[in-house]
């Protein structure tokens, strides 16, 4: 008998509860969460990339919500680590679409994880801004992926940019075996005749190599090479700058922004002294001019990140803020969390101040910055020095 008299209580009390949902205000019903999903590679070889970003995430988030949250409702966040793999990438992809229903995806530490969630997100029309580097992320326009990092060709047209100023014109790639690194690869090949530099040698490794002596050996024989690139991210870029140093290899060494965190400098060491790289501002805020409209933005996030983590600042994470407040602001201006209108939003983003540039977005462009935005650094004494 208690047991049915129980059971009774039970279902009186679940009446009581779907009666006041059905008799409920518009204005209770609204305060459903403002559900944000990511993958990220929090672990795993690109964990330097999905560590921050996810710390950065998280921390914003409950900052948003401990003022207030965003149009009068709480943000919820749903984050899974993808480990840098594909595969993981989209079967969260999908999680995040059918079973955790979000209104916007920030992540994809990885072009290859970007690339795998891209049908998803456009199939089931989710805006989705991702925090990878390639430029075929964003080209051609897929009306539902956005990015904010510089993309590889900016690299590439950066770093030409600074040869030219240096009166420097024969180089020499190495590139590693990752997406970003064969499209990184690519896109210089493809500018280079535009800033009139000759490839002179191209190398490459694979995703395993621990030493990339017999390739630096080879570009060092040959003729007239006045620089050396790395197309990488990851290890690889500290193991070749390592091996550059030990068979003696003087010439300027380039690094891309995907090695922008001073985990690249501490696995370097000492080799790293003198390499030059393209990065977001973010890791010079202090040294940025006053009238500069990204100072205070990457002083103060910076400043916030290293409190709260205990850590060294890096553009990975600055690329998570970015995506995260570029969807937040959009989500402001739809006045809803409604898919499509915050896509709508999001590619009208106009004169957003970032850790990553200022960005002006359109229907032609899903990323919104310009050469402008990457600053040339040089590391000195262990710590970036602001070149240009």
């Amino acid at each position: 008998m208690r047991s049915s008299g129980n059971f009774r209580i039970a279902l009186r009390i679940a009446g009581a509860a779907l009666s006041a949902t059905l008799l409920a205000p518009a204005s209770v019903v609204a305060q459903e969460p403002i559900r944000v999903g990511a993958f990220l590679a929090a672990t795993g070889p690109a964990s330097f990339l999905g560590d921050p970003e996810q710390k950065t995430l998280e921390m914003y988030v409950e900052r948003l919500n401990a003022a207030g949250g965003v149009l009068g409702r709480k943000l919820q966040l749903f984050a899974y680590d993808s480990g840098g793999d594909a595969e993981k990438a989209r079967t969260f992809t999908k999680r995040l679409i059918e079973q955790d229903k979000v209104d916007v995806i920030v992540g994809g530490s990885t072009t290859g994880e970007t690339m795998a969630a891209v049908p998803l997100v456009e199939q089931a029309q989710v805006p989705f801004i991702s925090l990878a580097g390639a430029v075929v992320i964003i080209e051609p326009v897929k009306k539902w992926v956005f990015k904010t990092p510089h993309t590889d060709r900016m690299a590439c047209e950066k770093i030409f940019t600074d040869m030219n100023a240096r009166k420097l014109s024969k180089l020499a790639l190495i590139s590693g075996a990752g997406g970003f690194d064969r499209s990184l690869r690519a896109q210089c090949l493809a500018v280079a005749p535009k800033f009139g530099i000759e490839i002179v040698a191209d190398e490459s490794y694979g995703a395993a190599d621990t030493d990339m002596t017999a390739q630096l050996t080879k570009i060092k024989s040959v003729p007239g090479v006045q620089a050396v690139m790395n197309c990488g991210f990851g290890q690889g870029p500290a193991i070749v700058t390592r091996n550059y140093r030990q068979i003696g290899l003087t010439l300027p060494l380039y690094q891309s922004h995907g090695v922008a965190s001073k985990e690249y400098v501490k696995l370097s060491g000492g080799a790293a002294e003198a390499v030059r790289l393209p990065a977001a501002a973010l890791l010079v805020g202090h040294l940025l001019a006053d009238n500069d409209p990204q100072k205070s933005v990457v002083v103060d996030y910076k400043r916030d990140y290293e409190e709260r983590f205990k850590s060294d600042v890096s553009t990975f994470g600055g690329h998570a803020y970015d995506g995260l407040m570029i969807a937040i602001e959009a989500i402001k201006r739809a006045g809803s969390s409604d898919r499509a209108k915050v896509r709508d939003e999001i590619e009208k983003t106009k004169g957003y101040v970032g850790t990553g540039g200022v960005v002006n977005m359109s229907p032609t462009d899903h990323m919104g910055l310009d050469l402008t935005a990457f600053r040339m650094l040089e590391i000195r004494n262990g710590d970036w020095v602001l070149v240009q």
